[in-house]
């Protein structure tokens, strides 16, 4: 009970201290896009807490996701039009507010490395419902193997990025980056509201080619091309631990122990199908998934509130004098 209560060692939460965030490069649409996250911050209150921004984007991206889950739960169904558009707009409200918590948090001289930790959190869990959010947009279901090759790559993708970041010691953005991909999603999304998502199932004279390809063809085509330099600092670039090239070198520094129970739903699935479906699947599939979701916030919750007492900081709270630990973030 212990260790679940407190996922982190003493002397990880000792290395905590020593840890500053660095980031390099920019994307094509930042510097444009800077002048309105600028405008918005000016907007912004002083006492709002980063992390509270952080989650109150990825709220609004959640609950309108689920909302087109809810219309189209097999990926081949068609949604009213104002749904796609609220999915355009709350991929758009996360995208402003995840630019803005960093910004806010040296604003207010709060930044720390719990804020880091609880932004990349919520845009590894952004990074599955947004790509679950595309497919259903263009109806992809009807290609079982496109859509999970799409899901799947998103994820593959984030966990590339902060693998170079591991290794490296600092994110790096590329010419074409998560801001653009986010922009062209929020346009899919508007499309499928203006044309129907029958309008991805059109046919492109002379190649004979579904419309709801291009959007896989830049998938794969981003995916090269991010790869390609992710995994020439992976392989090359790393100033990891003991000076290896391959290495987890992460905020604390050193491994952390696999949480036991996050397996007990995938192997609930495992052991069903292994039987032979003994039990029926649905079942076993919700009973695995609720299980799982639970272990993940029990597991995210006792972390950040462990963090959050070593560093004598509030997760969703500026204090009065907040803590001097403002890092060179990326602006």
């Amino acid at each position: 009970m212990g260790r679940l209560l407190q996922p982190l060692s003493e002397a990880q939460l000792q290395r905590l201290d020593e840890h500053r965030y660095r980031a390099e490069g920019r994307s094509l649409l930042e510097p444009p896009l800077q002048l309105y996250w600028a405008w918005l911050l000016g907007r912004t209150p002083a006492w709002l807490a980063p992390n509270a921004i952080t989650l109150l984007g990825l709220a609004t991206n959640l609950i309108t996701s689920l909302l087109l889950v809810w219309h189209c739960p097999g990926a081949r169904q068609q949604a009213p039009a104002y749904v796609y558009v609220l999915c355009g707009v709350g991929l758009f409200i996360y995208q402003s507010l995840d630019a803005i918590d960093g910004k806010q948090a040296r604003r207010t001289n709060s930044s720390s490395p719990l804020g880091e930790l609880f932004d990349h959190g919520c845009d590894s869990f952004s990074t599955v419902i947004v790509g679950l959010g595309t497919c259903l947009a263009v109806r992809l279901g009807t290609d079982t193997d496109l859509m999970f090759f799409c899901c799947f790559i998103g994820i593959f993708m984030f966990y590339c990025a902060h693998w170079q970041t591991y290794v490296s010691g600092s994110l790096r953005f590329g010419k074409v980056d998560v801001t653009e991909v986010q922009i062209c999603i929020i346009l899919i999304f508007f499309l499928s509201a203006i044309g129907g998502p029958t309008f991805w199932d059109y046919e492109i004279p002379v190649l004979g080619l579904r419309m709801k390809i291009l959007p896989v063809f830049g998938i794969v085509a981003g995916a090269i091309y991010s790869c390609t330099n992710y995994f020439q600092v992976i392989f090359t670039g790393g100033t990891g631990k003991n000076g290896s090239t391959i290495a987890v070198a992460h905020m604390t520094r050193s491994k952390m122990k696999l949480q036991d129970t996050a397996f007990i739903g995938p192997g609930l699935l495992f052991l069903n199908q292994y039987f032979n479906s003994f039990i029926n699947e649905y079942f076993v599939l919700w009973a695995a998934m609720i299980f799982s979701l639970c272990d993940l916030l029990t597991y995210c919750t006792a972390v950040c509130i462990q963090i959050a007492a070593h560093l004598h900081i509030e997760v969703f709270r500026i204090p009065h004098q907040a803590p001097e630990q403002v890092h060179n973030h990326h602006d």
